[in-house]
């Protein structure tokens, strides 16, 4: 058996990156900033790099914005490519949405739109 699946919750790190292509399939990219369970409110959080496809990546686009609270449920991919400069391989942790839950008040998530809810791939 085998399983890939990442759930997390936190803010936006920036507002969505929306590229449309040819095929009419369209891909979503932004950051979502975690904060550690710790008590120490100094920690840092952790940065994860998110990616969203087609009707969920329609919807980060229309309602995600910079510090908008989220959850996500998704699975972890690297992307892979050759270094330009050097030739030497790099990659790069990616989670690949498959869900998206908005988590803010109405009044918070107001700015990017009239309501709150949870979207999948699946539609």
């Amino acid at each position: 058996m085998t399983l890939n699946k990442v759930h997390l919750v936190g803010r936006a790190g920036r507002d969505p990156e929306v590229k449309y292509f040819e095929s009419g399939k369209v891909v979503c990219n932004f950051t979502i900033a975690v904060n550690r369970n710790t008590s120490n409110r100094d920690d840092p959080p952790d940065w994860f790099d998110l990616e969203m496809w087609d009707k969920t990546a329609e919807v980060a686009k229309n309602f995600v914005r910079k510090g908008s609270l989220i959850g996500i449920s998704g699975s972890l991919k690297f992307d892979r490519w050759n270094d330009r400069t050097t030739g030497d391989e790099r990659q790069k942790p990616v989670i690949r949405v498959d869900r998206l839950d908005l988590l803010g008040s109405r009044k918070d998530n107001e700015a990017a739109s009239n309501s709150s809810g949870s979207y999948d791939d699946d539609f």
